[in-house]
């Protein structure tokens, strides 16, 4: 694999991504390291190639957001809206995550090793995010699809909204959003859950995990309901 550093003490953000949005095959086998980010905006945003990066610092805003193929560490920790409207690939905060990580996400892996601010997961639309520390209030608010996994505690209105997103948490949940409720584990859910868990490198016993998921009475408007759910 190659090796090349892009150190954002000398160099602009733009320099990186401009590099970062080269044609996926001049991209292939590349380890791209990014050193001195200093808490910089859009650090590695919409990459579209199978390329490694590796963050060795906290970053900004939107770092590794509209990512696809790629494989984004972030060495320390990540402010507001990281892997926001991910594709694929697999991003990896190694820190905390502030809010709305993985906002809109459709497909990949996010992992977050420590805690997750408010929003994780707002409208999240088909990826998977592993949280090994605690969220913030109105995590999974609106999401759509994929699967959230929370290790530690909810904050408050958790899956407010739901669709066909499913959370399975660890530890304690302050409330349950508008919609939301605890459903019974399944098979299906621990083989499913044991399998995310390793790929995320966390070590919990999947049986330790309760299942949020919507009650569905959202899913149409009742002129007689008098906006009470």
């Amino acid at each position: 694999m190659e090796n090349l550093t892009f150190d954002l003490g000398d160099q602009p953000v733009r320099a990186l991504n401009h590099y970062l949005h080269s044609p996926a095959e001049a991209l292939l086998g590349k380890h791209v390291t990014v050193v001195n980010p200093d808490g910089a905006h859009s650090i590695a945003v919409g990459v579209n190639a199978a390329v490694k990066v590796t963050i060795e610092g906290h970053a900004g805003y939107y770092a590794a957001g509209m990512n696809k193929f790629a494989d984004i560490t972030i060495e320390g920790s990540a402010s507001t809206g990281v892997a926001e409207n991910m594709m694929s690939g697999r991003v990896h905060v190694k820190g905390f995550a502030s809010n709305g990580a993985g906002a809109s996400a459709h497909g990949g892996l996010l992992v977050i090793d420590g805690d997750a601010g408010l929003r994780c997961g707002i409208s999240l639309k088909g990826a998977d995010i592993v949280v090994g520390g605690s969220v913030g209030s109105f995590s999974g608010f609106m999401a759509q699809a994929g699967r959230m996994v929370i290790c530690g505690d909810a904050g408050d209105a958790l899956g407010d909204s739901l669709y066909e997103a499913v959370i399975y948490v660890r530890g304690a949940i302050k409330s349950l959003g508008a919609d939301a409720q605890i459903e019974p584990m399944t098979e299906a859910d621990i083989t499913g859950l044991a399998a995310l868990l390793k790929d995320a490198g966390m070590g919990h016993d999947p049986h330790a995990f309760k299942r949020v998921a919507s009650a569905r009475t959202l899913y149409h408007w009742n002129a007689d309901a008098n906006q009470e759910y």
